[in-house]
């Protein structure tokens, strides 16, 4: 065993460190600890009990039978820029974190896939095949950092999503460490319509609670032959999200399609990447069109005339790459540009149909005056994901509690006109309790019986998903109606 001597009594730790075969790849000291307390969600915060660094799948797999047969809650971790809770250790949980396995172990131009390692950044991976003329389309905002397990855990999206689809869309086959400690292989490599169950679709998104991914096949994609970028502001928010639909009514199926409203333009404004957006603004569309240069300029001239038929007062189209690229920096630094104006802010994920968005654009408006608390939003307008960002003060004794309160009114309001309470963010422990908006007790049950097959005694990821049984809802449904 390499490194420095554990100091420990707990024999746990000093087994764990035998598996990795090296005392650097584990943590065990609390100051060492307190970096893994939370994710992107940090109003609650838990020490794990360690948190070791396997280098492959057969660490991971020793890993994860030890805790097995010990009966420690465990759990798997990437980047951690997860925004609902989901890597959290609530229970005192090993953090099994897969940073160190980030490989990218082989790539297939000829049938457009590549095989990564979950540690793998997300960014990286179309770096590292963009001068082959390809790319990977899933892009979080959290791209540069994310990684590509944390990605299949949480079904990321991203602003191209639109058109290419989330995570799901694009995974072909992954090995999955099962909480047994077995490792299965999942996919047919891209085969269509292969037979039986999705299991693919089932285990991507499922947030860590059936198994940890050690290894994904992706689908990769040729880089378009063209695109363009379209900035369009106007004097009122129903405008623009009237605009939004009528695009997708012309015909037109944008890559991205994306709006910011005047708190967030003023965050953005005032943070790292500013791009001189007026500050009287209401409303900011960025959207881009992307495919073969015959067609771009067309589809170009129908957006401009949709948003001249909405009131918009400026509409200007890229006049390069350069100029597009830091349209595309300012919109991507939108959630971490909310610290230049606020001490604290809560990010939210709700779902709409577009046709809603100027009805729940105005009941958020509405949240934000009855809660005392700016709300800002900044989202996919093109599919309906929303992402209100409540400001908030924790310095300031019962804020915390009211963004909390707020960030659930907005996700009933998104509910009851016919969406949902995530997009790509997922419930982790933040929606727990708000995922009775959209499912009865009887789908719940359904859902956490398919948990039990894959994690029966509950050790992975447990607390994370489903909302625990009890009439404290009721309760907390009645403090949500008196804010709406």
């Amino acid at each position: 065993m390499k490194g420095k001597q554990i100091q420990s009594k707990d024999k746990h730790i000093h087994q764990l460190a035998a598996i990795v075969a090296n005392t650097r790849s584990i943590l065990y000291k609390k100051e060492d600890l307190l970096a893994y307390d939370c994710d992107g969600f940090t109003i609650h915060k838990h020490l794990p009990k360690a948190v070791v660094f396997p280098k492959n799948t057969k660490e991971v797999a020793e890993l994860v039978r030890y805790c097995c047969q010990n009966e420690l809650p465990f759990l798997a971790r990437g980047a951690g820029t997860g925004l609902s809770g989901g890597a959290i250790p609530l229970n005192g949980e090993v953090i099994i974190s897969l940073v160190k396995m980030k490989n990218l172990i082989s790539v297939d131009l000829e049938n457009r896939r590549a095989v990564v390692e979950p540690g793998f950044v997300n960014l990286k991976l179309t770096n590292s095949i963009s001068d082959k003329g390809y790319y990977y389309a899933p892009d979080p905002s959290s791209q540069s950092c994310c990684t590509i397990g944390g990605n299949v855990a949480e079904n990321a999206g991203g602003a191209h999503c639109l058109k290419y689809g989330v995570t799901t869309n694009h995974i072909l086959g992954l090995e999955v460490v099962v909480p047994t400690g077995e490792i299965i292989e999942i996919g047919d490599n891209g085969i269509p319509d292969a037979p039986g169950y999705d299991l693919l679709g089932l285990i991507t998104g499922s947030e860590g609670t059936l198994g940890i991914v050690t290894k994904i096949t992706v689908r990769i994609l040729k880089n378009p032959e063209a695109k363009q970028t379209v900035l369009a502001y106007f004097d009122d928010v129903t405008d623009g999200s009237q605009a939004v639909s009528a695009i997708i009514s012309a015909g037109i199926i944008p890559a991205a399609l994306e709006m910011m409203d005047k708190t967030a333009i003023e965050g953005v404004e005032a943070a790292a990447f500013p791009v001189g957006h007026p500050k009287n603004i209401a409303a900011v569309l960025l959207i881009e069109v992307d495919g073969i240069s015959a067609g771009i300029e067309e589809q170009i001239n129908q957006i401009l005339s949709v948003c001249r038929q909405f009131n918009v007062r400026d509409v200007k189209v890229a006049q390069d790459e350069q100029e597009r690229s830091r349209w595309w920096a300012n919109r991507k630094t939108g959630f971490g540009a909310m610290g230049a104006i606020s001490p604290d802010y809560l990010v939210q994920d709700g779902v709409i149909p577009r046709s809603k968005l100027p009805e729940v654009l105005e009941r958020i408006n509405q949240i934000s005056e009855h809660s005392g608390l700016r709300i800002a939003n900044i989202f996919h307008a093109g599919d309906g994901n929303l992402h209100p960002l409540i400001l908030f003060d924790a310095k300031i004794p019962g804020e915390t509690e009211k963004a909390l309160e707020a960030g659930s009114a907005c996700l009933q309001a998104c509910a009851e006109v016919g969406g949902t309470i995530t997009g790509e963010h997922g419930v982790g422990i933040e929606k727990r309790e708000e995922m009775r908006f959209v499912f009865n007790e009887e789908e719940i049950a359904a859902q956490t019986t398919i948990r039990s097959v894959f994690n029966p005694v509950n050790l992975l990821n447990a607390g994370k998903l489903f909302p625990s049984p009890g009439k404290c809802v009721e309760i907390k449904m009645e403090k949500k109606a008196a804010i709406l």
